[in-house]
């Protein structure tokens, strides 16, 4: 599995149930269409965190392999239709700070 993570700070006049909402929303269209296989959602838990600002939300988006998330990437980047409203909907509301990583299952043995 490709683990996409994304670390993120939210802003604005969204609340937290409204902005993870329009998150799922999005990343369950994506999962219907064959496009990524599962995510998770996670708050840092009662601001514990030891790295200095470090945003409070990391979002896990799982892909079988590099291939499936690179047809969501080219799926997103079109940025148009119902997916780019679901897509909308939570992203306006992400601050400037904002992480990202890949990570791999390992030892991988899909190479």
């Amino acid at each position: 599995m490709d683990l996409y993570t994304i670390w993120a700070d939210k802003e604005g006049d969204i609340t937290d149930l409204d902005w993870v909402n329009g998150m799922k929303s999005f990343f369950d269209h994506l999962i219907s269409e064959g496009k990524m296989e599962s995510y998770r959602i996670t708050r840092c838990k009662m601001g514990f965190r030891s790295i200095a600002d470090m945003p409070e939300w990391m979002i896990i988006m799982e892909f079988n392999d590099m291939g499936q998330m690179d047809s969501a990437f080219k799926r997103v980047a079109p940025l148009e239709g119902e997916l780019e409203v679901k897509h909308k909907s939570f992203n306006q509301f992400v601050s400037g700070n904002i992480q990202h990583a890949l990570f791999r299952d390992w030892p991988d043995t899909n190479l």
